[in-house]
């Protein structure tokens, strides 16, 4: 079994404490004796109802990750990873943004489970295409958007948009000869192992159980470890929608160009998961142009303020700063077209 390391002792218990403040300021804030405090006592209601909208929306598919990441550590081996992904850039891209439908999860726990699949053996070109895409890429999404805007151009625009602007960035990250290039050191993936090639011996034979057993450990630790980011990411995009008026938002986010960056400025402060953010988006539809919701719901599931703390905490500083600028270039300038051409 993998040991419980001293951070990963004290991670547990601060993440506790900070849920259980969270939801005791819920639930004080609510109480009728204190309507007649000060107005920032309203803004804390926000805060704590944003925060807990985003935690609990967050959690089961951070959880899915995690799991996800501890059955690939466990069941699967290097050669395995090796047969199934091709190592040309390409195709590499093209199969790896397509791998959200084997792995339905959105951007919660695709940091994660990508991080593992690193360490398995998958090329640069396909882990960052599958980042990116995944959680768009999947059935749950899929049929989300659809339900919400029906079977159209819409559902087409952000499913093919999407495809195309991750396998386009996995295809810039290709001059990254290993992932070693781009990931932090951790325990969990050491730059050193990940760019030496890997010695294909006879593994020794374990059984289900121990398997198992495996998967299981390496998905709660790894849940301790991102939850704290997820934590932080979810208790910043809370305090930016109470402090931030959302008239002063929706006033800039009438122009061709204005709505499409007020859209992207949106998904990040939100910080919705991409299985629900459809129906949210849905009641901006009849204020804000029609390129600025695409662009939202592609620049979305790529990046927002909790993503970002879990790239932070996998990908070193430059590799996240390209994996923020690039999506975001690429969204503006389809929203952008939208709306200048089409609209």
């Amino acid at each position: 079994m993998t040991p419980t390391t001293p951070t990963q002792k004290i991670a547990r218990p601060w993440i506790i404490v900070v849920i259980a403040g969270v939801f005791f300021l819920v639930i004080t804030s609510q109480l009728p004796i204190l309507e007649s405090l000060p107005f920032w006592w309203g803004k804390i209601s926000i805060f704590t109802t944003v925060f807990l909208g985003i935690f609990i929306e967050a959690i089961p598919f951070l959880l899915l990750g995690t799991i996800g990441s501890g059955f690939v550590e466990a069941f699967l081996d290097h050669n395995q990873i090796q047969r199934l992904i091709p190592r040309r850039a390409l195709p590499g891209a093209i199969v790896g943004s397509l791998l959200g439908m084997i792995f339905p999860i959105c951007e919660c726990g695709v940091v994660p489970l990508t991080r593992r699949l690193f360490s398995k053996g998958l090329p640069v070109t396909a882990g960052i295409a599958f980042l990116l895409a995944a959680p768009v890429l999947n059935p749950i999404v899929i049929l989300s958007t659809s339900a919400a805007f029906g079977w159209g151009w819409m559902l087409v625009g952000r499913v093919g948009l999407t495809m195309l602007m991750a396998v386009i960035i996995g295809l810039l990250f290709s001059v990254m000869k290993s992932p070693a290039e781009i990931l932090l050191a951790s325990k969990w993936t050491t730059p050193a192992a990940l760019a030496t090639p890997v010695l294909d011996l006879p593994a020794p034979r374990r059984t289900f159980r121990e398997k198992f057993s495996q998967m299981a450990v390496i998905a709660g630790d790894e849940f301790f470890e991102m939850g704290r980011y997820l934590i932080l990411g979810a208790s910043l995009a809370a305090g930016m929608q109470a402090l931030i008026p959302q008239q002063v938002m929706l006033q800039l986010g009438r122009g061709p160009v204005t709505s499409v960056l007020v859209m992207l400025a949106l998904a990040v402060i939100l910080s919705i998961c991409s299985t629900v953010d459809a129906f949210v988006v849905l009641g901006f539809a009849s204020t804000f142009s029609s390129g600025a919701i695409l662009a939202f719901l592609i620049f979305g599931p790529m990046v927002d303020i909790k993503t970002t703390f879990m790239y932070l905490s996998v990908f070193k500083k430059r590799s996240v700063i390209y994996l923020i600028l690039l999506p975001f270039a690429m969204s503006f300038l389809a929203g952008l077209i939208i709306n200048l051409l089409f609209i």
